[in-house]
C-alpha cells in the first residue's frame, strides 16, 4: 500500500502548480471571471467528493476495502485524462466533478490500513500512510512544475492520469485483503448507512475530533488555490514561477515526510492530543510571516517549516479516529473522515476568494494580496489547537476498546 500510495500521491499532487494557470488559460466561455473559475474549480471536487465519501466508505465495511481503492485509482486516471482534452475552464470544472464523485483515494487507503493495524502501533502506521502521501506530494508538485514548463499544461494531466493506473494496478497484484463484513442491517442500505454513521458519531471524543479535522484542512487548503497566483506576483510573473511554487509545495512535503512517522510514534508513547496541539499552535505561528514575505526564497523556506509542523497534526487526528471507534467501521469512520476533509476542501476556496475580494475591493486582485489567506489559515489552525486542547480528553479511550481483529492485508 505504500507504494500504491506513494504513486497517487505523486500523480494527483503533479498538476498542483499549475491548475489555477491553467484555468487562466483556458479561458472562459461564459466570460467569467478568473477567481470565481479558479474557486470552482477546487471547490466542486470538494463537494462532490464530501456527498459521495460516506457512501463508498459504508459500501467499504460490506464488500471489502481493497475493491474501494481499486475504484479510486482507476476511476481517477480515467477522469484526469480526459482533463487533458478539455477546451474551456467549464469542461475542467465538469470533470472536477466527476473526480469527486468517483475518487477518494487517500481514505479508501486509510480505511485499508486502520483495518489491520494493530490499536498500539496506530500512530506509526498513519505515520507510514502519512510519509507515502508526504513523499509523493514532495516530488509530484516539482516534477509537475518542470513538466508544465518543457511540455505545457496538459502533458501533466497525462502524466498523473499513468501514474494513478500504474498504483491501481500495484494493488490489484499485490494487495491482498482477508475480508469479514460487518453485519448487514435489516433496515435496507440506507437505513444502514444512517445507522452506521449514527454509531460513529455517537462514540465519545469522534465529533470534536471531526471538527478539529475540518478546521486544519480548511486552514491548509484555503491556501492551495490562491499559492500558484502568490508566487506569480511576488516574482512579477516569471516564466519560473511555476517552478518555484512547486519547490515550495515540495518542500514542504519533503518535510513532513520527515516528522510525520517520528510524531506518529512518538504519539503511539505519550498520546496523539499533545501532538495535535502542539503542531497546530506550531503551524499557526509559521503561517504568518508568510503573508510578508518579499522574495521567493523566503517562501519556500517558511512554507517548508508548515511541512514538518503539519506532519505531527494530519497523522494524529487520523489515529485518533482509530482509537476512538471499532476496527470493523473503519470504512465509514474514514469515508465520514473524507467527507469532513473534502467539505474543508470545497469551502476553503470559496472563504479564501471572499477574503481576497474583500482586500481588493472591487479592482482584480495581483500576486501579492493573496497573502491574507495565510493569516487566514494561521488563525484556523490557533482554533484547531484551542479546541484540541479543550475539548478533547488527555487519554479518551482505553486501549483495549476496538481490538478485534477484522482483516489482513499483505502489500
Amino acid at each position: 500500500m505504500f507504494a500504491a500510495q506513494l504513486l497517487s500521491a505523486i500523480g494527483f499532487s503533479t498538476i498542483f502548480p499549475f491548475l489555477p494557470n491553467f484555468v487562466e488559460h483556458l479561458g472562459s466561455r461564459s466570460g467569467a471571471p478568473v477567481l470565481l473559475m479558479v474557486t470552482l474549480v477546487f471547490s466542486v471536487q470538494g463537494v462532490a467528493m464530501a456527498i459521495a465519501s460516506p457512501i463508498w466508505g459504508a459500501l467499504s465495511d460490506r464488500w471489502g476495502r481493497k475493491p474501494m481503492v481499486e475504484r479510486a485509482m482507476y476511476g481517477g486516471a480515467a477522469v484526469i485524462l480526459l482533463m487533458a482534452f478539455v477546451r474551456s475552464s467549464e469542461e475542467l470544472v465538469a470533470l472536477r466533478l466527476i473526480q469527486g464523485l468517483i475518487t477518494g483515494v487517500v481514505s479508501a487507503a486509510t480505511s485499508l490500513v486502520a483495518s489491520t493495524a494493530p490499536r498500539e502501533r496506530m500512530g506509526y502506521a498513519m505515520g507510514v500512510m502519512q510519509t507515502a502521501l508526504w513523499a509523493g506530494v514532495s516530488v509530484g508538485p516539482v516534477f509537475g512544475g518542470l513538466f508544465e514548463y518543457a511540455f505545457g499544461y496538459r502533458a501533466a494531466f497525462v502524466l498523473t492520469a499513468l501514474l494513478l493506473l500504474v498504483a491501481g494496478v500495484l494493488v490489484t497484484t499485490l494487495v491482498h485483503e482477508s475480508f469479514t463484513p460487518v453485519a448487514r442491517s435489516r433496515t435496507g442500505f440506507v437505513g444502514g448507512l444512517g445507522a452506521a454513521f449514527g454509531h460513529v458519531l455517537r462514540a465519545p471524543g469522534v465529533a470534536t475530533v471531526f471538527l478539529v479535522r475540518f478546521s486544519a484542512w480548511l486552514g491548509r487548503t484555503m491556501i492551495v488555490p490562491f499559492l500558484p497566483l502568490f508566487v506569480t506576483g511576488l516574482m512579477a510573473g516569471a516564466a519560473t514561477s511555476g517552478i518555484v511554487t512547486g519547490l515550495a509545495i515540495g518542500a514542504a512535503s519533503a518535510t513532513g515526510t520527515l516528522t510525520s512517522i517520528a510524531l506518529g510514534k512518538l504519539g503511539d508513547r505519550i498520546g496523539h492530543r499533545p501532538i495535535l496541539i502542539v503542531g497546530a499552535f506550531a503551524t499557526a505561528l509559521v503561517y504568518v510571516p508568510l503573508a510578508f514575505v518579499d522574495a521567493a526564497w523566503q517562501l519556500v523556506l517558511l512554507y517548508a517549516l508548515t511541512g514538518a509542523t503539519i506532519g505531527g497534526v494530519l497523522p494524529a487526528i487520523s489515529a485518533m479516529l482509530a482509537e476512538l471507534t471499532e476496527r470493523g467501521e473503519s470504512g465509514s469512520v474514514y469515508g465520514l473522515d473524507n467527507a469532513i476533509v473534502s467539505s474543508a476542501r470545497a469551502i476553503s476556496p470559496i472563504v479564501g476568494g471572499a477574503l481576497v475580494a474583500a482586500v481588493v475591493v472591487g479592482r482584480e486582485p495581483v500576486g501579492t494580496d493573496y497573502g491574507v489567506v495565510f493569516l487566514a489559515a494561521a488563525g484556523l489552525f490557533a482554533l484547531t489547537g484551542a479546541v484540541a486542547a479543550w475539548r478533547i480528553p488527555r487519554r479518551p479511550l482505553p486501549e483495549d476498546v476496538g481490538a478485534t481483529p477484522a482483516t489482513s492485508i499483505n502489500a
